[in-house]
């Protein structure tokens, strides 16, 4: 037999939760084929098969909390090739703890005469159910109550504890039957939250979680304030409208808004190097490097990725990484080192329509730009009022490093460089 273990998890991540399970216990496995998934408080890790085999057993469940090592399943690999036909059992949802009867099919092989003597009754027909959650156990023992009589409304037929309270509150007559206390319990009469007319409960991911404790982070250690300005975009429409065929045609990825972005901030950033560092403790700590995060929205929350040395990068690359980051955090691919470090952020809430926010830090950088939707407004130019497409930007940053001098001229340098993109590429 061979375990199946948690992965190596990233730094400074001590647990992990198992989120899918992709197979069933008797599923015959091929080697690297998925088994499951785990999701960190960063990233979503696949769990491979490191050999084939059939999947004996599954020992933990979906939603159970995890840390590096711990066995989740086994494999026989020797059941596959003895040809030994795969059964089909529904993944485990609720989270299982070995009963303290131990095994009992194994108790049965070697006593079978004193197992087929004991009596029939509802706790050891609970004590066999080992697919019940401990919750579950626990309440139809407490009310000695059959699980045969209870439907179960889980995946694959389980009985969840929410059945077993409708089960209690449909059955006026079941004390008196069973034997049980003429008054039951608190605990199982209340109705659960999450049964409520109108409402749904659903568990926090990892990722979700992390993001929240972020930004209470962000708020109650950081002095943010936002500044604001717009830019007329129609000089980088022009540019992209006339280029962007053959840019994508000898690149092979198409020319968007945001690596005219990435190199404004670029060069924003050289010339205010305080808007690139962060706090260290009761120092400041400046970064010789541009490490420019990518907000992406992903299927369980917002990530960061980073385009590394984005100084060094070209037109083309930096839309090729853009690209393939939000892919891949569609597809719940990230990795660690994507995520990991950053000098500063830029977010585009204008994809979502979004006319004007107050973007919040991403610690421990000292500032994030805000990106919005472009609109066509009338403006005043040269004493007339035409109509242009205009964006607003929003620089949030942590006023204890970052002066508002300082805030206000970095915005100013992108509003330039993106209404005169020719110095960007001549580094005037």
């Amino acid at each position: 037999m061979m375990d199946v273990k948690v992965p190596e998890l990233p730094e400074s991540v001590d647990e992990a939760t198992l989120m899918t399970w992709h197979k069933h216990a008797g599923d015959t496995v091929a080697r690297d084929e998925k088994l499951a998934d785990i999701e960190t408080d960063k990233v979503v890790l696949e769990v491979s098969a490191a050999q084939a085999g059939v999947l004996k057993k599954i020992v933990a469940q979906e939603g159970q909390v995890l840390r590096r090592g711990d066995v989740i399943a086994v494999i026989d690999p020797g059941a596959a090739e003895a040809g030994e036909p795969a059964r089909k059992e529904p993944a485990p949802q609720a989270e299982h703890r070995p009963s303290p009867m131990g095994n009992t099919a194994e108790t049965a092989a070697k006593t079978p005469d004193a197992v087929q003597a004991a009596p029939s009754s509802p706790a050891a027909s609970t004590a066999i159910r080992e697919d019940l959650s401990p919750a579950v156990r626990k309440l139809v023992a407490q009310h000695n109550l059959s699980p045969d009589d209870i439907s179960g409304t889980g995946r694959g037929g389980r009985i969840t504890k929410a059945d077993v309270v409708r089960f209690i509150e449909s059955s006026p007559g079941v004390t008196a039957r069973i034997g049980a206390p003429e008054q039951p319990s608190p605990v199982a009469v209340e109705a659960p939250r999450d049964t409520a007319p109108g409402e749904h409960r659903v568990p926090m991911s990892r990722i979700r979680a992390r993001i929240a404790e972020r930004l209470i982070e962000a708020q109650q250690t950081a002095a943010m304030l936002t500044t604001f300005n717009e830019v007329n975009m129609r000089p980088v429409m022009n540019l992209r409208g006339k280029h962007k065929e053959a840019f994508e045609k000898n690149h092979g990825v198409k020319l968007g808004f945001m690596s005219f972005f990435v190199k404004a901030c670029v060069e924003a950033l050289k010339k205010y190097p305080v808007i690139n560092a962060s706090m260290d403790g009761t120092d400041i700590l400046y970064h010789e490097y541009f490490d420019i995060g990518i907000a992406v929205s992903a299927p369980r929350g917002l990530v960061v990725p980073i385009l590394r040395n984005a100084d060094e990068l070209s037109f083309a690359e930096v839309e090729g990484r853009i690209q393939d980051y939000g892919k891949r955090a569609q597809q719940s691919q990230l990795t660690i080192e994507d995520l990991k470090g950053g000098t500063f952020t830029i977010s585009n809430g204008g994809v979502f329509g979004s006319l004007l926010s107050t973007p919040i830090l991403n610690p421990p950088q000292s500032a994030i730009l805000g990106m919005h939707r472009i609109q066509e407004r009338p403006v005043a130019e040269n004493g007339e009022v035409v109509i242009r497409p205009m964006m607003y930007l929003a620089l949030t940053y942590d006023h204890r490093i970052v002066d508002g001098r300082e805030a206000v001229l970095f915005l100013v340098t992108i509003k330039d460089l993106l209404e005169d993109p020719a110095r960007m590429m001549l580094q005037v």
